[in-house]
């Protein structure tokens, strides 16, 4: 934690790294006047609405079109979000569980983030700890320093296609732990649970005593051999929180659509103390634009099975672009080839590269030389890994690979082998 003074009192600011913020220094450090004739390729930040083949269907747009002309929804809603929109996620959710939710189970956030920030607050209590996955999503680990949450990291292993490691998750908790973090389908390994994992990962929790935080905001993005299955099915083994939101299924992580929801069966978070405490710092929040959360039923409910399936055909077709130009450079390698999300961790070998120091010095290289920007995996949790998002249209992704490999042979130790 940074110390700095206010009005003599001295605040803490956590040192954490953000995504955000090292992709916004790696923009800085291209040098415009070097690269004028040569457009920014990212392929760091998570939001496919950058590029021209990912959009939102026509029933998105017009249902928050009418919401918003209907001249209803411009005052305040509910601080846990209107009636119809709790429902109508409630019913979204439960299609895939093997019970029903109700809308007093369903809270809605401003974005996925938030619903992070809640799910921790609620935790945190002096001396407790939260488990984490490494790599994971770094929003975590600063919630949790604002919330003086311990956190206690488990490996996800890459020989394993980034399963938790369930041994590690048994040796780290303690009575002190109040929940283990699951983000499925994976960010940023791209990976997508077994039924059977995910079950042991319910098993192991229930043996802790600790709940589940099930963040599912790629839910349903999945492109390989296991279904995306939610973390909720295992609610009657362990208490669940579901963290979703509209953003990624929906291509609209602008609209700031997302829910906090207790996937519990067995009723502890229907305790009335617990649903009181949720309820009450909820009326400190400020959630999503009534318009838009007006317009979340119509477009649970009206959204055809086509759209889906037409972004699931792109991620898949630009997954294996990527991997197929990652072969063609030797010093980098994908242990395991994505089968959701829309990013991917790939493995750099610096014993190939001469004058590079680390995965963030081969970033902000490769952002002034060839004007790509990549995520270096230290922002992740992997020192040495980069987190590619392939989230992108194939030609820019196409271009930007080329990129990579005519660096990566400008940087080899042995050049003839790049």
């Amino acid at each position: 934690m940074e110390n700095g003074a206010v009005n003599g009192y001295e605040m803490e600011t956590p040192k954490n790294i953000t995504i955000k913020g090292i992709l916004s220094l790696l923009m800085e450090s291209i040098d415009d006047d070097k690269n004028h004739s040569r457009s920014v390729i990212s392929l760091g930040m998570g939001d496919p609405t950058a590029h021209s083949c990912f959009h939102t269907t026509h029933v998105a747009q017009e249902a928050v079109v009418d919401a918003l002309q209907s001249d209803k929804f411009n005052g305040y809603a509910p601080t846990v979000g209107l009636p119809q929109t709790r429902r109508a996620i409630a019913e979204y959710l439960s299609f895939d569980l093997p019970y029903k939710l109700s809308s007093d189970d369903v809270f809605i956030t401003s974005g996925c983030t938030q619903a992070i920030d809640v799910a921790l607050t609620m935790l945190a209590r002096p001396g407790a700890n939260i488990l984490l996955p490494r790599p994971g999503f770094p929003i975590y680990e600063l919630c949790a320093a604002f919330r003086s949450l311990e956190v206690r990291h488990f490996d996800l292993l890459p020989e394993k296609g980034f399963e938790a490691d369930l041994d590690a998750i048994a040796a780290l908790a303690d009575q002190n732990t109040v929940a283990l973090v699951i983000i499925n389908p994976g960010n940023p390994c791209g990976n997508v649970y077994s039924y059977q994992h995910l079950k042991r990962i319910a098993e192991t929790a229930e043996k802790l005593k600790i709940l589940v935080i099930a963040d599912e905001v790629y839910g349903h993005l999945a492109f390989g051999r296991n279904p995306f299955v939610p973390m909720g099915s295992f609610g009657s083994i362990v208490p669940v929180l579901t963290l979703g939101s509209l953003s990624k299924r929906w291509m609209v992580p602008g609209w700031r659509l997302g829910w906090f929801v207790t996937s519990d069966p067995s009723g502890m978070f229907r305790n009335p103390k617990v649903v009181e405490r949720i309820k009450k710092y909820f009326d400190i929040l400020g959630g999503p634009a009534t318009f838009i959360q007006e317009a979340v039923p119509r477009i649970l409910e009206q959204t055809d099975e086509v759209f889906f399936k037409r972004t699931i055909n792109i991620l898949k077709q630009t997954s294996d672009i990527c991997c197929d130009r990652i072969k063609e450079i030797p010093c980098i390698s994908c242990p395991h080839k994505p089968e959701g999300s829309m990013a991917v961790m790939m493995k750099l070998n610096l014993l190939l590269l001469e004058d590079i120091s680390d995965d963030i010095d081969f970033c902000f290289k490769l952002a002034r030389e060839e004007s790509v920007i990549i995520l270096p995996g230290t922002a992740v949790g992997l020192k040495n890994w980069l987190r590619i998002t392939f989230a992108a249209d194939p030609a820019s992704l196409e271009e930007a690979l080329r990129r990579v490999k005519s660096f990566c042979q400008r940087h080899s130790k042995q050049r003839e082998r790049c």
